[in-house]
């Protein structure tokens, strides 16, 4: 589907430590700029570069469009922030970004198409996720891509129960366990063995890492479950990992509750690629 209303508020948020992104970053910020778009950087950038034309980012005021220079990464964590369900455009300056919508090169061209209205959007999953301890206090995340439990490199394997819509799927014992969406499944899931899902299927996928037995294989359920991860493990190192970039310990009996989130991440696409030819290009596929 096109953009029916004009794009006039535009932020930016740049992959930390990147020069590269930076020096866009303050391309981007002239060429908006020229055509009286208010622009917002993220308050790393917007310290870096000091214009004091453009806004601080806040993922809870509304845009138009979120702009996300960097890669797989950086798009995952202005996602998993979003609560507006504003269009992102992922630019890749970095290797695979196997997520990321356009390279370096494309930018200003596809800019014009969208700012012109342009585009389609794609509606990517998340997941929410809810950590109570056993000894009281809980915290919550939420995941584009994946949430997995895993020991340390020293631990023993683990013991893990899990329940689907409180009745008991499986005990595992395996080096830990993915809760993947349809994006993730071609992440972490796919290195440990899970299937690949295509982006818009209503599902969540439980991949168990390294099982001991080899009749606990992957499974797909519905989007509408409630995945209960109780720990049962006693004195190893475990961890639980959102993303692969946030997270904590895990202790005895903690529980882990994870359900499809009521937001949604709003991908653009225009660049004419499909989901398979992603896959063709970019994990090898078919080659």
């Amino acid at each position: 589907m096109s953009q029916e209303s004009p794009i006039e508020r535009v932020a930016i948020a740049t992959k930390a430590g990147s020069r590269e992104a930076m020096r866009v970053a303050e391309e981007l910020c002239e060429w908006l700029g020229r055509r009286g778009l208010e622009v917002a950087l993220d308050e790393r950038s917007h310290r870096a570069l000091e214009r004091e034309s453009a806004g601080v980012y806040d993922p809870e005021r509304e845009y138009d469009l979120v702009l996300v220079l960097g890669g797989d990464g950086t798009l995952m964590s202005v996602a998993r922030a979003q609560t507006k369900g504003v269009p992102i455009l992922g630019v890749n300056l970095g290797s695979l970004g196997f997520l990321t919508e356009i390279n370096r090169g494309e930018l200003y061209p596809c800019m014009v198409e969208i700012l012109a209205g342009r585009f389609e959007t794609e509606s990517r999953s998340l997941l929410d996720i809810e950590l109570e301890r056993a000894g009281g206090g809980s915290l919550r995340y939420r995941a584009l891509n994946d949430v997995v439990v895993t020991k340390s490199a020293l631990a023993r394997i683990l013991d893990i129960r899990v329940e689907v819509d409180q009745r008991l799927l499986a005990r595992y014992r395996s080096d830990g366990l993915i809760l993947s969406t349809p994006t993730g499944s071609t992440a972490y899931n796919l290195s440990a063995g899970g299937p690949i899902v295509f982006p818009s299927l209503p599902v969540i996928v439980v991949t168990p890492i390294c099982p001991h037995t080899l009749n606990h294989r992957p499974l797909v359920i519905p989007e509408t479950s409630q995945v209960e991860v109780k720990l049962e493990t006693q004195d190893e190192e475990v961890h639980l990992t959102i993303d692969g970039q946030e997270g904590t310990t895990l202790g005895p009996s903690d529980r882990v509750r994870v359900q499809s989130s009521e937001f949604h991440a709003r991908l653009i696409r225009i660049s004419g690629r499909t989901f398979y030819d992603g896959l063709r290009s970019k994990l090898r596929w078919g080659s």
